[in-house]
């Protein structure tokens, strides 16, 4: 059965081949079909009770639907160029099993509030299992953390020795951001629960529909309050872009870390074998390849991100075929994250922790000159004196090439008459991460506090992924 355009009725020939190509967009928005459909029930429902529909009518309706929902999801409904995009296809695959009566169904809207329903379906469907991806990583950093919350570890600023802190503290580091991505996935959802169905082209409709009845059966809080916004909208691509670009810099910034500790160099992890590759020419190497691929992987999200903002950055009002580039980015990020996050997860979970090692490097690099600082405050002494005293207790050591609990009790004193040998109390990991004990630092208690903490979020947040928002 030959179906005509769904916008051919004042055209006196077809499009040509070149117009057809470019402006084809069944190779990428099939994956909207299965929205696409749930939309259409709720909407032949809406006519149905505006009286557009008679009973008899609506059960074949729902039928055809049903069966072209299952053909779609068997992979057993072919779609070609000829068929424009995705709505240009269900409705032939409708008309084909109804006749005439299919036709009806596109009474009151329009393929402008039709893609704008269903790309919001789709983003927050696979905005959830985004969310559950991410709750995965967690629980492996956790699970890390959870062993190492007394593993001494020399934390760095500038990728320079700073302050020794526990490795559980780091992991949890990432934690944290990853926990703010969990929020913005939540903020986001709330803003992307309204449904642009009724509003038609961009002008609404002169049928009696009902757009909030048919946006709570679709799993939305609310139906747009302004019809020209509803189908030009796309700030809720632009947002869901900005949370997948923001999960792969914070990806990538742990790539890099498993990158550094993996190396000879560090020696602090070694990846199971299962979640790294080897070289073609030498057989020794062991390649963190989903560390450097999370950390490549980052422009690409960020990429499709800049480019919808640039995209709609000159749009006038309302649709435009500008919007048709909305989908291939946020599919492309999605599958990206989809694929890269339990790659991530499972590298995470299976590395092996070389403790005796980070512990051997963490008072290096005089990493303990802040535990003599506040030391000597503790005593009186003003801490911009403190400061000046500890970096003159640092370059005689560096003088000396000894680390500070080397040094010498009578080269203490010579440079200050507070440094009594009583300083070498601090100079321990030990004791310096013990002395870390207020809220949010690295010190095992609080640590341990931080964990509990996590833990209740993340329960929270795995009901929250697994919570579903479109309607089966």
């Amino acid at each position: 059965m030959t179906v005509a355009k769904l916008w051919g009725g004042r055209f006196s020939g077809g499009p040509a081949q070149a117009l057809e190509e470019l402006n084809a967009s069944i190779s990428f928005d099939m994956r909207l079909a299965p929205y696409d459909l749930l939309a259409s029930k709720a909407h032949a429902r809406v006519l149905h009770r505006a009286g557009l529909l008679d009973d008899s009518e609506l059960d074949r309706m729902l039928t055809a639907l049903t069966e072209l929902t299952e053909s779609v999801a068997a992979d057993e409904f072919p779609v070609s160029v000829s068929d424009e995009d995705v709505h240009t296809a269900l409705e032939r695959g409708l008309l084909e099993r109804l006749g005439p009566l299919g036709g009806k169904l596109r009474a009151g809207r329009s393929r402008n509030d039709q893609v704008a329903t269903d790309l919001r379906m789709y983003c927050r469907d696979h905005a959830r299992g985004l969310a559950s991806r991410l709750v995965d990583l967690i629980d492996a950093l956790v699970s890390q953390a959870v062993q190492h919350v007394e593993t001494p570890v020399p934390g760095m600023t500038h990728l320079q020795h700073a302050q020794p802190v526990t490795f559980a503290h780091q992991l949890l580091a990432h934690v944290q951001a990853f926990l703010r991505d969990l929020e913005r996935l939540r903020d986001w959802d709330a803003r992307a629960a309204v449904s642009p169905l009724g509003s038609g082209a961009l002008a609404g409709s002169s049928l009696p529909l009902d757009p909030a009845r048919v946006a709570a059966e679709l799993g939305f809080e609310s139906s747009s309050a302004n019809s020209m916004d509803g189908v030009s909208d796309r700030d809720f691509v632009v947002e869901l872009l900005f949370v997948t670009a923001t999960i792969g810099l914070h990806l990538s910034r742990l790539g890099e870390e498993v990158v550094l500790w993996s190396s000879s160099e560090f020696n602090w992890v070694v990846l199971d074998d299962a979640y790294a590759t080897g070289s073609s020419i030498m057989p020794q190497k062991k390649n963190p390849d989903i560390a450097e691929l999370a950390r490549g992987k980052s422009g690409r999200l960020v990429g499709n991100l800049t480019t919808l903002l640039v995209t709609l950055k000159s749009l006038p009002l309302a649709y435009n075929k500008d919007l048709q580039e909305d989908k291939e980015p946020v599919f492309d990020s999605l599958d990206t994250l989809e694929l890269l996050l339990p790659a991530v997860s499972g590298m995470i979970a299976t590395m092996s922790v070389n403790a005796s090692v980070m512990a051997e490097s963490a008072p290096r690099g005089f990493s303990l000159a802040t535990e003599i600082a506040d030391w000597l405050v503790r005593r009186g002494v003003p801490f911009r004196d403190a400061h000046e005293i500890t970096g003159a207790v640092v370059a005689r050591c560096a003088a000396k090439g000894v680390e500070l609990h080397e040094l010498a009790d009578d080269d203490l004193a010579s440079i200050s008459e507070h440094l009594t040998s009583a300083v070498r109390e601090v100079l321990t990991v030990e004791g310096a991460l013990a002395g870390r004990t207020t809220p949010g630092s690295t010190g095992p208690k609080a640590v341990t506090t931080q964990l509990a903490d996590i833990g209740d979020r993340v329960s929270h947040w795995r009901t929250w992924a697994d919570t579903t928002v479109v309607p089966d």
